[in-house]
């Protein structure tokens, strides 16, 4: 497992000096999904269920389809945080939670990023420059904000994923109500052209995009509009607060999304330390 930043590159590279690994590529990188689809390096397909797949959630030709819904936001201790929790990224800025605060970095994660990206646009960089004053404890890894209130380690978590349907006892993942924001992205895979393996290929894609698949997912929300959310939960394209035609747009303009990494690395300081995967090479799993 690693960074979808690294697994596409990689793919690119293998795909150059013919040393391909993988059949199947399921990344965050929603960009590298249209580019190979250009370049002619994806193979067209259409597993069952494809009609039912929320139309943002797939490339109408079946170059790729999104397979899970995965959203970020922030988090909390249910107990730490006593009867005065957060609820809105603006009460972050507490000066209660001032060195309690752990975060992924967002400028070595695009999804990350773009979550600060839209707190920045929601609260100006007033906010940006108050929450940096919070003295957040940064990390590289998303799941890394999770660990550190799971562990007691820090109170709240900031730009991880979670579920609106856990029956945790120990730690809320927090859905802000009204126009306040988190982000929810469909998680694309496609079968590469190349493939070795293309049955198998396509029997994971149709696995994954079962209706028995699609109803046990951890956050209660399917890629499918036939599937019912669980606990009465809402679609999450009904949320307008999670922009997840937004990620999307956002991941298609690099340039924008470089300024904005080195600009938010102006107010939060260089990303520091390895990769929580480790570094895993040209052909891991080969």
């Amino acid at each position: 497992m690693d960074y979808s930043k690294y697994h596409d590159v990689r793919v690119d590279n293998q795909l150059a000096t013919d040393t391909l690994v993988p059949d199947v590529v399921q990344l965050q990188t929603l960009q590298d999904f249209t580019r190979w689809k250009q370049e002619g390096k994806l193979l067209p397909y259409k597993p069952a269920g494809f009609s039912k797949v929320h139309k943002g959630f797939k490339d109408p030709e079946g170059a790729w389809t999104a397979l899970m819904v995965i959203a970020f936001s922030f988090m909390y201790d249910i107990q730490a945080v006593g009867a005065n929790a957060p609820k809105t990224p603006l009460d972050l800025l507490d000066e209660r939670w001032k060195g309690t605060i752990a975060s992924s970095y967002p400028n070595d994660d695009d999804a990350v990023l773009y979550l600060y990206s839209l707190y920045q646009q929601k609260y100006g960089w007033d906010w940006v420059a108050r929450f940096a004053a919070q003295q957040p404890q940064f990390a590289r890894g998303t799941n890394t904000p999770g660990a550190a209130v799971n562990g007691r380690v820090k109170t709240i978590g900031v730009g991880g994923s979670g579920s609106t349907v856990s029956t945790s006892t120990t730690v809320k993942w927090v859905v802000p109500a009204g126009d306040h924001p988190f982000m929810a992205w469909g998680q694309r895979a496609a079968i590469l052209k190349r493939a070795a393996h293309p049955a198998a290929a396509k029997l994971y894609l149709n696995w994954l995009l079962s209706e028995e698949r699609q109803m046990a997912s951890f956050n209660g929300w399917s890629v499918r509009t036939d599937v019912t959310p669980k606990a009465g939960l809402k679609p999450v394209w009904e949320f307008p607060n999670a922009h997840v035609d937004g990620f999307p747009r956002f991941m298609e303009d690099r340039a924008a999304a470089e300024r904005l990494r080195q600009t938010f690395s102006l107010y939060f300081g260089e990303v520091k330390g390895d990769p929580s995967p480790g570094w895993l090479g040209l052909h891991p799993g080969s």
